[in-house]
């Protein structure tokens, strides 16, 4: 049995980048030396989850968070899926995931193709797009157990790019994200559970824990979900170091007893990626 084992850290960010750098180690170090293969942080750690103070803490490529991500992996001897990060390139500021290996090298790098731009009647209203710009990369990666794919938050709502990461041949999906508490209640294990189902794959989410005192309130839950839609495991708001074993061979076995991606219609309809940055 192929086994790939998961630590979601699900952590709450603190009032500066040197503390959170310090938080992260503790929690990291935390999880006996090899009790995971990979670690696993949420979306935008390094700073507070406000759109119009991502340009303020964002880092160019290769930055000091950058460099405190490879470091980790390194140290802990893991793959590192970064969570994500405010990169800044020239004049434009990107939502960004790094992937370490064990050595620390960067092997993947997905800036948000979809930025969460909402106003729902009587819930959230957020407007990414006042200071970031969008990716436009489908990003999959190898590693020793499998190819992985890698989105961010928003991105997972758009079932077009998870068949592409899974065409790629990706058996698990990576998602850095911060669901609040308009969307998470209504759609976080629907849409973890639903993306395993339809490209049976294994789906991974990682939130921050909920900050009662931001202004953007995380839904947290962080989740693993089976390629049969089965919930593996999943958190409550509060942080926490969790890990998910995934039995990889369950992708060929669920693939091979309900054939969906064979039986798909490509003489009537595909799908195929057009642009790269």
């Amino acid at each position: 049995m192929a086994q790939l084992r998961i630590a979601s850290i699900q952590l709450m960010g603190k009032a500066t980048k040197q503390e959170t750098y310090a938080h992260i180690r503790s929690l990291a170090f935390s999880i006996p030396d090899g009790a995971a293969d990979l670690f696993m942080l949420p979306e935008m750690w390094n700073g507070p989850y406000e759109a119009k103070r991502f340009p303020t803490f964002a880092e160019p490529d290769r930055g000091p968070s950058w460099q405190f991500l490879s470091d980790l992996a390194k140290e802990k001897r893991v793959y590192l899926c970064g969570g994500s990060i405010a990169e800044r390139d020239g004049d434009r500021v990107y939502n960004t995931s790094y992937v370490f290996d064990p050595d620390g090298r960067e092997i993947a790098k997905h800036r948000k193709m979809h930025l969460f731009d909402i106003d729902v009647k009587g819930g959230q209203r957020f407007f990414e797009s006042d200071t970031l710009s969008p990716g436009n990369s489908v990003t999959v990666f190898p590693t020793d157990f499998c190819t992985m794919g890698l989105c961010i938050c928003y991105d997972f709502r758009f079932p077009e790019l998870s068949r592409l990461m899974v065409d790629a041949g990706a058996k698990v999906i990576l998602v850095p994200a911060a669901f609040n508490m308009t969307t998470g209640p209504a759609h976080w294990e629907l849409l973890f559970r639903s993306r395993a189902v339809d490209n049976q794959v294994f789906t991974v989410g990682v939130a921050p824990a909920r900050d009662p005192n931001a202004s953007y309130q995380s839904w947290g839950h962080s989740i693993v979900c089976s390629p049969w839609g089965e919930v593996l495991m999943q958190a409550d708001e509060t942080e926490s170091v969790l890990i998910a074993v995934l039995d990889l061979d369950r992708v060929s076995e669920v693939r091979e007893q309900l054939p969906l991606l064979r039986q798909r219609r490509t003489d009537v309809y595909r799908l195929e990626p057009t642009r790269k940055e």
